[in-house]
């Protein structure tokens, strides 16, 4: 996007072009400026606008998602001071009752010049937060996709991802790292349960009607983990690697994750995974070749996301090439940076423009498909 509309045809084009990303179009009909009426701006164009009246710190700063600790003072410190993008709660950051957590988040939202991303990992099964406080979500445990799967089909799988976003959405939780595309035959595998537990078409079709599902409850959904994991080894405590061919994953990893960007998801998330045949020193989620399918191969337009930068697959990396994470995460085309070091981290990119070694025109696109996401899910971007 980022077209400066210069006709009736050029915003019709835009706006049909938005209908299709999802995207609400308030007034999609050109007005002029009369006397005694307003100018009602697209979603796009007041996306754009707001860009323009931004600082390069505030372009930064959403740029990063972090862990938050459970001190609140804190925490609404440093999103106003860093213009922090948004936050990621674990399952440590789930205490207290319903209503003392809700108005935690509505607290950090409040220091927040521009709406934060509040996020989670509700996955359901081992990785669920909601299962970590049954005061605050009712329930101690959630069905894992493959449970739901086997008790009531996919009906019982759609009921679940609805539900979980309801809730997220009613506690101030506007984006779940969920749902997994990744497909694993290995049963011992480390991704395997988190999966649908299907082949490569099965789990196209899962994700088709889970992202709208989610996204339905004004909830950005979150495809994981590409270029798809396999049955590779844990990224968080170490680096792991994966010798099969492009044509390979094009031909089966990426039949799912095709399956979520066709029906509309708002993100991706990158993992960590070496691909040997592709880029065959760096993870993934550092390298420009692997990310660039994601952008260029599946015409992904949305948010593309780090997988944690403090796991230790990527640690490793950084502390032998000598480079900082974020900047090189950032230089190889994620939008969001999962990490908790923005403290360096933004410095560190701010640095990095000045040095040209990152254009602000790069920043700008970031931002404005953050923002984009933002808006989607109902909050106000003016």
């Amino acid at each position: 996007m980022g077209i400066h509309i210069k006709s009736a045809t050029a915003f019709a084009a835009v706006a049909v072009v938005a209908c299709g990303l999802g995207l609400s179009i308030p007034n999609s009909h050109p007005q002029t400026i009369a006397s005694g009426t307003h100018h009602h701006l697209t979603t796009e164009q007041k996306i754009d606008n707001r860009i323009k009246h931004m600082t390069l710190n505030e372009k930064i700063g959403q740029l990063f998602v972090t862990a938050v600790s459970n001190n609140k003072a804190a925490t609404k410190h440093d999103i106003k001071k860093y213009h922090l993008g948004g936050i990621i709660l674990m399952g440590n950051n789930f205490v207290g009752t319903k209503s003392s957590f809700k108005s935690r988040l509505k607290s950090y939202q409040h220091s927040a010049k521009i709406p934060l991303t509040i996020s989670t990992d509700q996955e359901g099964g081992t990785v669920s937060r909601l299962s970590s406080n049954k005061r605050i979500s009712g329930h101690s445990y959630y069905l894992s996709p493959q449970q739901a799967l086997h008790r009531g089909g996919m009906k019982k799988v759609l009921s679940m991802y609805r539900y979980q976003a309801k809730q997220l959405h009613s506690l101030g939780i506007n984006w779940n790292f969920a749902p997994v595309a990744d497909v694993s035959t290995k049963h011992g595998s480390f991704i395997y349960d988190r999966t649908i537990g299907k082949g490569y078409k099965k789990t196209a079709y899962y994700i088709s009607k889970s992202i709208p599902t989610i996204q339905s409850q004004h909830v950005a959904a979150t495809l994981k983990h590409f270029p798809g994991y396999g049955s590779a080894a844990d990224t968080h405590t170490g680096s792991a690697g994966v010798n099969r061919s492009l044509k390979s994953f094009k031909t089966k990893d990426f039949i799912p994750f095709k399956a979520g960007i066709k029906n509309g998801v708002d993100s991706v998330m990158v993992t960590h995974i070496i691909l040997k045949k592709i880029d065959p020193h760096k993870p993934a989620s550092l390298s420009k070749k692997d990310i660039s399918l994601l952008r260029n191969d599946l015409n992904f337009k949305g948010v593309i996301v780090s997988d944690s930068l403090q796991m230790q697959a990527v640690g490793n990396y950084a502390v032998s090439h000598h480079l900082y994470r974020d900047v090189a995460a950032f230089k190889a085309g994620n939008d969001v940076l999962l990490t908790s070091d923005y403290k360096r981290g933004i410095p560190q990119l701010r640095h990095a423009v000045a040095k040209k070694q990152i254009s602000v025109k790069h920043i700008d696109a970031s931002v404005k498909r953050i923002l984009t996401m933002k808006a989607k899910t109902g909050l106000n971007i003016d």
